[in-house]
């Protein structure tokens, strides 16, 4: 038969395209190994079974007929701030208590024309405030490789279902590194598009210019795969860019002659885990073996990264969150007087600590005699870092580095530090600044966690990172 854990989408279509199994029987043994483990790992938040039985029905169906389609039939997992038409959509939050969506987000509609199966929600930061998965309103996500460990976040839920065996793959998104930290500590591949190559309509916001949706997979081939079915411009979204997507899966040689891989020194500062110094150097040593050219280069700028990201996303996280306030849809605090009251009421109870924190600072940069000191900086430092990586790529391909300065953090390690928990971010909020593509694919291991290897591209150059992500992961 198969080892339903193991099975990515490149096999899993192969066997249901030779009539070994059906996407029914797929989808069942999906949900059983979720009803028997996912306790352990707390990875999803909610199943819908007959919802995701229907859809395979359907997929079979299609198959039989001799309708062809990418995905048809392969069980997905989705995060919680993607919305479904007719499921939930949570965010990690008890303010969107009630709520359920009555559409698709482009994203999602991309995958259903595909012929995906969606087998459920998993769990995530609120609102995709975080970098641990303990934020979420409802449970705490443990880490597959070690659950003593958090899984990363805010896609912690998608990265420990694809680790943990119990998603073939799944969906994330990423403001700062939220597919690509909880993709190196939960030991599977996580790809963060370029800013405008996939459509963030039906993406439920946190920060409006650096979000962007992305696969969480077992393969670096099966995120050229997914990254095929959702990429591409988007009537109902105007930052999504007008550009050609390639077949990503064709351009997966193996081969990286004629390739310069630029090694930015400011991702090599003291602090860093030694296991983790030591993986990133075996991956570039690899690429050297493999016939890439290495270039040391500099990116001075990345010292001022952390702020100019946290100033710039908690701007727009106030805004943005806004419109939770109880009058229309989600929670509602009971027993106010009037307006005020109410939002007052339903705002201090709907959101979770950290989803406030950033709100406050958030309206505070933005507040009058203090945003062109605060938030107009942070936006002239932020073109900076673009143009400095624009520069940068000039003189070389893409970049190796590291995804996070550690290879993991025990559940509760930082809880009451969150500006420890923000510096962490330092290796991967660059790339969302700069609006660029990453690449988290597993290569390393510290005692039983996983150590991931950070590839950054130029804009709209996935093919570079996915090119040797999959060389890479050939080792």
């Amino acid at each position: 038969m198969f080892d339903i854990k193991n099975l990515d989408i490149i096999n899993a279509l192969e066997l249901m395209d030779s009539g070994s199994i059906s996407s029914v029987e797929l989808t069942e043994a999906l949900i059983e190994v979720i009803k028997t483990e996912d306790s352990t790992y707390n990875a999803y938040l909610t199943i819908d079974e007959d919802y995701a039985l229907d859809m395979a029905e359907n997929a079979d169906s299609k198959r039989a007929s001799g309708e062809k389609g990418k995905l048809l039939g392969v069980p997905l997992a989705i995060k919680d701030v993607l919305n479904v038409n007719g499921q939930v959509c949570t965010c990690g939050s008890k303010i969107l208590e009630g709520y359920i969506s009555p559409y698709d987000a482009t994203a999602i509609a991309k995958l259903r024309a595909a012929g995906a199966v969606f087998l459920g929600r998993t769990n995530m930061d609120e609102f995709a405030m975080g970098s641990t998965t303990e934020n979420s309103a409802f449970k705490v996500t443990k880490n597959p490789c070690n659950t003593d460990y958090v899984p990363g976040g805010s896609s912690g839920g998608s990265g420990a279902a694809v680790g943990a065996g119990l998603a073939i793959a799944a969906l994330g998104t990423d403001t700062g590194g939220s597919i690509r930290q909880p993709a190196c500590f939960c030991g599977c591949v996580g790809l963060k598009p370029s800013y405008g190559r996939v459509s963030r309509y039906g993406l439920t916001a946190y920060c409006s210019s650096f979000d962007q949706v992305g696969p969480m997979t077992k393969t670096v081939r099966d995120s050229a795969l997914l990254l095929e079915v959702i990429a591409g411009v988007d009537e109902y979204d105007s930052s999504s860019a007008p550009i050609e997507v390639s077949e990503y899966t064709k351009m997966l040689t193996g081969d990286l002659t004629g390739m310069t891989i630029g090694i930015p020194k400011e991702y090599f500062i003291d602090g860093i885990d030694e296991d983790v110094r030591k993986t990133v150097q075996a991956a570039i040593d690899r690429c050297v073996e493999l016939g890439a050219k290495i270039k040391h280069i500099s990116l001075p700028l990345t010292d001022y990264a952390i702020a100019t990201y946290y100033i710039i996303a908690t701007a727009e996280a106030s805004t943005n969150l806004a419109r939770f306030d109880g009058v229309r849809y989600g929670f509602r605090a009971k027993n106010t007087t009037d307006p005020i009251d109410l939002y007052k009421k339903t705002k201090s109870a709907g959101f979770g600590e950290e989803v406030k924190r950033r709100i406050i600072l958030g309206t505070y940069v933005l507040s009058s005699g203090y945003y062109d000191a605060y938030y107009g900086s942070a936006q002239k430092a932020r073109t900076l870092i673009m143009q400095e990586f624009d520069k940068a790529f000039e003189e070389c391909d893409a970049m190796i580095t590291p995804v996070s300065p550690v290879a993991g953090y025990k559940i509760g390690e930082n809880e009451g530090d969150p500006l420890k928990m923000y510096l962490g971010d330092i290796f991967t909020v660059t790339a969302n600044l700069a609006g660029i593509c990453g690449l988290s694919v597993p290569y390393g291991k510290k005692d039983n966690l996983s150590i991931g290897v950070q590839i950054l591209g130029p804009l709209f150059k996935e093919e570079n990172i996915l090119k040797i992500g999959d060389a890479l992961e050939e080792k």
